[in-house]
């Protein structure tokens, strides 16, 4: 397996990183939902290809909770910015079912000029990836919906990229449901979680509960034609957050549960990539990756490095927080 390196130590206005992008200039630029301190709210970091790393913005906060939690982001061809503020997540009464998918268009030099709320009322926003003029959003959790059986069942939303407005229900009713999951899984009942575009024009969402890879396969005016597993093997993957592809079809996925980074092939053969013991991420360990992204020629992976308990590697939080990177073969 491949050993990790410190990429970055983060200042200390960051201490939850999560998804990733890459902007037009070529610096990545990194969500920060800032879930261990609740007195931060979410802000969105730069680091150029010399490792500066700079505050880009505050995320403007919800009028009621008076916080950001943003987690999944995307840029659209025009480079406005979208994000899943994830406010649900620590699953205090207060904030759930208070998430918001939020656009934000800026001034020529970089500050917020327009933040549009697309959808509200959600429960459990988390990855967001962008294809033609939509964008399509996991939803981990979908709790007044459930099968017979008392499995969580989750979703994937698909939003017009000119859309604003909507209200989320939560429920089945939603007309921007584009997909449903069921995590079987009874000791992990968290779904729909990672999400990335594949060179096939496909869609691949992880069951984060079930170490399980979903295939969306769409038709020519991006319209579920089918869903089907891609990759599961749970000795090598216990969890699906986010992920992304090379250039090859190879497939690199955040084994959040793990403290891993797994590696399908563009033959589906599922193989730890590099794994960490529970750690602080100063050595440069994955110290509970969040999501991977291919920036530079290297796999850069954001250490979310909060959650504990059954099935988790990780035992506490620690700060600086950290990310991580890997040689890419």
């Amino acid at each position: 397996m491949k050993k990790p390196r410190l990429f970055v130590t983060l200042p200390d206005y960051v201490c939850t990183p999560d998804g990733m992008e890459i902007d037009r200039e070529g610096n990545l630029i990194v969500s920060c939902p800032n879930y261990a301190d609740k007195n931060m709210s979410g802000c969105v970091i730069k680091i150029d290809k010399d490792k500066n790393i700079t505050k880009w913005f505050d995320v403007p906060v919800h009028e009621e909770t008076g916080v950001a939690r943003n987690m999944g982001i995307a840029f659209d061809k025009d480079y406005n910015v979208y994000l899943c503020d994830n406010q649900g997540w620590s699953e205090d009464k207060e904030l759930i079912y208070k998430g918001r998918i939020l656009k934000l268009t800026f001034h020529e030099d970089g500050t917020i000029n327009k933040c549009i709320v697309v959808a509200s009322h959600m429960e459990h926003p988390n990855g967001i990836r962008i294809k033609g003029d939509y964008m399509y959003v996991t939803q981990s959790y979908m709790h007044p919906q459930k099968t017979e059986s008392g499995k969580l069942m989750s979703c994937v939303y698909r939003f017009r990229l000119d859309e604003e407005g909507v209200n989320i229900t939560n429920t089945l009713q939603d007309g921007n449901i584009f997909a449903t999951l069921i995590t079987e899984n009874p000791k992990c009942q968290y779904g729909a979680d990672g999400i990335a575009m594949g060179k096939d024009g496909n869609l691949y969402v992880g069951n984060f509960g079930d170490g399980e890879v979903i295939r969306l396969v769409l038709d020519d005016q991006g319209d579920l034609l089918y869903q089907e597993s891609y990759a599961k093997d749970y000795d090598e993957l216990k969890s699906t957050d986010g992920m992304i592809f090379d250039e090859e079809g190879n497939l690199y996925i955040a084994d959040f549960c793990a403290n891993a980074i797994v590696r399908v092939s563009s033959e589906r053969k599922v193989q730890r990539y590099a794994q960490s013991p529970d750690c602080d991420g100063l050595d440069g360990g994955l110290d509970q990756p969040g999501e991977p992204i291919i920036w530079q020629g290297r796999l850069i992976a954001s250490c979310f490095d909060l959650v504990t308990g059954e099935g988790k590697v990780n035992t506490a939080h620690e700060m600086p927080a950290t990310m991580s990177e890997l040689d890419l073969t």
